[in-house]
């Protein structure tokens, strides 16, 4: 009889933490598993008591980062530390791309011989390419959730890559119908930072749009944990805005939605494999801003990093422009050339995200973690 797969697993983030479910739920179709690590209500309910809260983990740009600095570098040797002790059979570290590397660096220099999966790569087709190269030493191998980024790790250096798809495709399915009216989804992101510098915006849209006669009302899907203080938030709002928790609910919601507002991130992907067409933004700090100009990125919305091409609109900001955000919005609902060639668009990405890249086929991640065990 085969021993139990040990596992250690982190997540930082919900997106990541539904990554980390499926994967375990997939393992456990092959094997028996025993699961220790860091996660949220998603691993959860595959059985993990979660080493610290994962919303720790949760930021991104200097701004957030910074004053949290300190605790963060604790918890990186907190987790380096439980790796090396437990010896598990394999690591997975879902995301996280900052604290993720610092942790594989800490358990590569002390034991070199427990295998460390990166899963969802680093953004290298966007910013500093050299990352790739620099995770090599210390990372056995990225499970990539796009379907171009094997391809893009091999061309700058990184560790062996293969693509395995994304659990939306499971949960989402795909609409071949725009309705004419329904609700308007407002998806500010899940990081504090990103409701701080968003949910203004969000209120502006949604007050402008209220009287729209393809607009129905107003939903805003948001992880369990932010349900509370996201409805006392908009409850000062001018138009009623239904907040929306859980993975069923949150499908409903894209299924009946006619249009999204949505900071660029993993759920503008979710979007595009259920059919909802978007405008995109996203309200940069000096750093993330600083970075957009050096490397020049082109895309940063998924949907159009994956076609290589302005399908949906981005509305990037460094100043809140409330105002460009809401009449973006209003003249997608008008424009039907714009709305069929989104739904287009996102019909390529679903079959793309299916199969994956010619000659990058999509491979079962289960496949790929067990080919590391010890």
């Amino acid at each position: 009889m085969t021993d139990p797969l040990r596992l250690y697993v982190l997540a930082g983030e919900p997106s990541g933490d539904r990554i980390a479910a499926d994967l375990v739920h997939r393992l456990r179709q092959r094997t028996e598993v025993e699961i220790s690590g860091v996660g949220g209500d998603a691993l959860a309910g595959q059985g993990l008591r979660t080493q610290f809260d994962m919303n720790e983990l949760s930021v991104m740009g200097w701004a957030d980062v910074l004053p949290r600095l300190p605790k963060l570098l604790w918890r990186t040797r907190q987790v380096a530390q439980a790796i090396l002790r437990q010896r598990p059979d394999v690591v997975v570290l879902v995301d996280a791309q900052v604290f993720s590397a610092l942790v594989a660096k800490q358990v590569h220099a002390r034991n070199p011989e427990i295998p460390v999966l990166l899963c969802v790569a680093p953004a290298v087709w966007a910013w500093k390419p050299e990352r790739a190269a620099a995770l090599k030493p210390h990372i056995s191998e990225v499970l990539a959730v796009l379907p171009f980024e094997p391809a893009v790790m091999r061309q700058h250096g990184g560790p062996e890559t293969h693509y395995i798809g994304h659990p939306a495709l499971e949960r989402l399915p795909f609409r071949e119908m725009l309705p004419e009216r329904g609700p308007l989804l407002l998806l500010p992101g899940s990081r504090e930072g990103e409701l701080r510098r968003h949910l203004p915006l969000m209120r502006a849209v949604a007050e402008s749009m209220a009287a729209h006669p393809r607009v129905s009302g107003f939903r805003l899907p948001t992880p369990q944990r932010l349900a509370y203080r996201l409805r006392d938030e908009v409850g000062e709002w001018k138009v009623p805005v239904e907040i929306v928790t859980g993975e069923a609910d949150k499908a409903a919601a894209f299924a009946e939605a006619v249009v999204a507002v949505a900071v660029t991130g993993t759920v503008t992907l979710e979007l595009a494999l259920a059919g909802v067409p978007m405008v995109t933004t996203y309200v940069a700090d000096k750093g993330q801003a600083k970075r957009w100009f050096k490397y020049q990125v082109k895309y940063a919305s998924l949907p159009n990093a994956i076609l290589d091409a302005p399908l949906v609109p981005e509305v990037l900001q460094i100043v809140p422009d409330a105002a460009a955000l809401g009449n973006e919005t209003q003249r997608l609902l008008g424009d039907s050339a714009a709305l069929s060639a989104q739904l287009d668009g996102f019909r390529r990405i679903r079959t793309l995200m299916e199969q994956g890249a010619p000659g990058e086929p999509r491979v079962d991640p289960a496949d790929r973690i067990l080919a590391h065990r010890r």
